[in-house]
């Protein structure tokens, strides 16, 4: 994998900052009475903690969490500043543990050490962020001490405020994260990228020596011929899928993850062709710096790092900066693909 300058500063932080978030959209399911069991063993150290569910009917959409928890990303405040004395930091949380929020969430995203929930709610607050913010990858989190200040970290899920020109007809429809940057679609007012852009991750200009923290700065991305209807993070590139099956990106190209025929970053979105050129895609995926789509008929297409030897069936090199037509047989119709960080995977139908 390429180096990247920030990399030595956030290796040793993030590697260990993974977790998991899941929401679920179906509006009532019957569960039991919640409950929680939380004990110790006899070495003192603290037992799992697990919610039980009973017959009353309860809301389904509801957000569950999991994984590493100092960074805020959880939006649990009591396992990082424990809110009695008798209770004792948590850093891990191994179960999944019911996130307390009142908004229906339709889509969730992890970065590195954050989160991102939305909701499709008319309300004014459709998006919600927690966790790291160093790079204002979450929004502008005004300080109660200071108000001139920001919040680096933030442990419960916060507004993110959009500029939107119609905040209550406009839905927000999807969140996606990367590093330190994240994507959010909207159905009426474009894209919307905040965080990060020294590599043009987020679509922008890049400027020499920009301060990201504590920065107010949210920008609008236009420059597609059609309507974005899929966005996803890379770690510092970023990717869009339009109404009409084209695939933009712009970011860090070095392995080749913009598919753009080069290994340089671009700031400005460009649309990709190779062997996705005239081909309708349904569907991208990205993870790190490799990424895969799927096309209306059922076919897949890959580009970026192939060092684990995910693009094999094509090169016998570490990069592919185009997007190449993957010769899988005997998979039937591929309808989904996933990229891991040194594998991949695929559904058909």
């Amino acid at each position: 994998m390429s180096c990247r300058l920030r990399d030595l500063a956030l290796c040793g932080t993030m590697r260990r900052a993974s977790y998991l978030v899941l929401s679920f959209n179906t509006k009532f399911m019957p569960v039991r009475h919640l409950a929680t069991a939380v004990g110790k063993t006899k070495q003192g150290d603290d037992l799992p903690t697990f919610q039980y569910v009973g017959r009353k009917p309860r809301r389904k959409d509801r957000v569950f969490v999991w994984g590493y928890s100092y960074t805020g990303a959880l939006g649990i405040p009591s396992f990082v500043v424990p809110d009695t004395g008798r209770k004792k930091p948590k850093q891990y949380q191994l179960t999944p543990y019911r996130l307390d929020m009142d908004e229906k969430i339709s889509s969730a995203a992890c970065g590195y050490g954050f989160t991102l929930l939305s909701s499709k709610t008319s309300d004014v607050t459709k998006v919600w962020g927690m966790g790291l913010n160093k790079d204002s990858q979450i929004g502008f989190h005004r300080s109660r001490r200071d108000r001139t200040k920001g919040y680096e970290y933030i442990l419960e899920p916060s507004p993110v405020p959009l500029p939107l020109d119609k905040p209550q007809s406009t839905r927000v429809l999807q969140v996606s994260c990367g590093r330190a940057h994240s994507l959010i679609l909207t159905d009426n007012e474009g894209v919307f990228s905040i965080g990060n852009n020294s590599y043009g991750q987020c679509a922008r200009k890049i400027v020499e020596g920009e301060i990201y923290s504590e920065s107010q700065l949210i920008h609008r991305v236009n420059r597609f011929e059609s309507r974005v209807v899929q966005v996803e993070c890379g770690q510092d590139h970023s990717l869009f899928r339009t109404e009409q099956g084209e695939v933009y990106s712009c970011g860090w190209g070095a392995d080749g993850q913009t598919g753009l025929g080069h290994y340089n970053v671009s700031s400005k979105p460009m649309k990709l062709s190779g062997d996705l050129a005239g081909v309708n895609v349904v569907q991208v995926a990205t993870y790190g710096d490799s990424c895969l789509a799927v096309s209306s008929e059922g076919n897949v297409y890959g580009w970026g790092n192939s060092e684990y030897l995910q693009f094999a069936s094509i090169t016998d090199l570490a990069q592919v900066n185009v997007p190449r037509l993957l010769p899988f047989q005997n998979v039937g119709k591929v309808k989904q693909v996933v990229c891991g960080g040194t594998s991949c995977a695929l559904l058909n139908g």
